[in-house]
């Protein structure tokens, strides 16, 4: 018979600068089950909304978190525009999209950095976040802050992005393109990356599902769901197609954040062509009054924004659904039969975000 002991995990944690804290049950070093504590950072923000102005809540919800920090801001945005039937200007909608389309690029490259930190690889790891940094080095010219950004606001945008800045980033993402193909194909190819990646952490399509499972992380079970192609901001007039794999394991899901960085530089590319010059954003008059929920795409998945009015400037509710809060059952379902020594990276596949989580 085997030994079975329960072995504490975090919430101090080799590879995540994050806290989360598991109870893993183990029979010798194979995992039998894993149950998830979360509550370390909680930091109330979703309160704040009785107490501070609807539009300055905008910089509050950028707050949640330092790498999705646009598209928190956007969500909240667009509930707030959806309550009170402002249409932005497409010049507005279009400068969202190319932000966040940066967004999801620098997020995958600080997560392929931080998979090659987990499993040792350290001349990886410096390689994806050297190329990270032009992207940050875009956000500041353009926005001014590198973790936070502070462009959003209810009815469009503060700050232009003119033609030459445009055409600048399309030429500095033309020059990343090659140095990307190059350090991702390390991912894809080398024995020893494949050898901790391939056929670890099996996700099948139905535990996806019945998980709820969201972003990257389900679109690599096979499942083609993508909030994007519901056609918020600028993302019906671009062409694009859904990324996934059927690997259903952690080499799928770096494939599919591989793929999605250079499928976001073509979005870019397609925005910056087909940007309207229009106004940055619309007028708006009074208070939000009644109630309004919104999806869109991050880049670790489906997040969801509702709010609450009341004809107030103080808001009733707001709530936030993250997807490293939808993808945590996924997690323990992955950990279920893993060895203890893959529990790190296991944890990183989620492309875990506990600020996010918790807020």
């Amino acid at each position: 018979m085997p030994k079975r002991s329960i072995v504490p995990f975090g919430p101090q944690h080799p590879v995540l600068p994050e806290p989360i804290h598991l109870d893993l049950v183990l029979e010798d070093e194979k995992v039998i089950e894993a149950i998830p504590s979360i509550g370390y950072v909680h930091r109330g923000l979703e309160s704040l909304v009785t107490k501070k102005d609807f539009n300055e809540m905008v910089y509050v919800t950028e707050r949640i978190c330092g790498i999705c920090s646009f598209m928190h801001g956007m969500g909240y945005s667009m509930a707030v525009e959806k309550i009170m039937n402002v249409e932005v200007p497409r010049r507005a909608e279009y400068l969202r999209t190319i932000w966040a389309e940066m967004s999801r690029i620098h997020s995958h490259l600080l997560w392929l950095g931080l998979l090659a930190d987990a499993f040792g690889f350290e001349s990886l790891f410096m390689q994806s976040w050297r190329l990270r940094e032009k992207i940050l080095d875009m956000f500041e010219i353009s926005t001014g802050g590198r973790v936070i950004f502070s462009v959003n606001k209810i009815g469009g945008v503060l700050k232009d992005m003119p033609a030459d800045m445009l055409n600048q980033f399309v030429s500095i993402l033309n020059d990343m393109e090659k140095d990307l193909r190059a350090t991702t194909k390390v991912f894809l190819e080398d024995y020893t990356v494949k050898s901790r990646l391939v056929g670890v952490g099996i996700l099948t399509k139905e535990d996806a599902i019945r998980r709820g499972a969201v972003g990257p992380m389900m679109r690599a079970s096979g499942i083609e769901v993508d909030m994007r192609k519901t056609g918020y901001a600028a993302y019906n007039d671009i062409d694009f197609e859904l990324i996934t794999s059927k690997e259903c394991d952690s080499y799928g899901r770096c494939c599919v954040r591989i793929d999605e960085i250079f499928q976001s530089i073509e979005i870019i590319r397609q925005a910056v062509k087909k940007i309207p010059d229009t106004e940055l954003s619309a007028t708006v008059k009074g208070f939000p009054n009644g109630e309004a929920f919104v999806r869109l795409e991050q880049p670790r998945g489906e997040a969801f924004y509702y709010v609450r009015a009341n004809g107030s400037k103080f808001l009733d509710r707001m709530r936030v659904r993250t997807p490293t809060f939808a993808n945590l059952p996924a997690l323990t379902q992955t950990l279920q039969g893993c060895q203890f020594a893959d529990v790190p990276l296991l944890i990183l596949t989620i492309d875990p975000c506990i600020s996010c989580t918790e807020r």
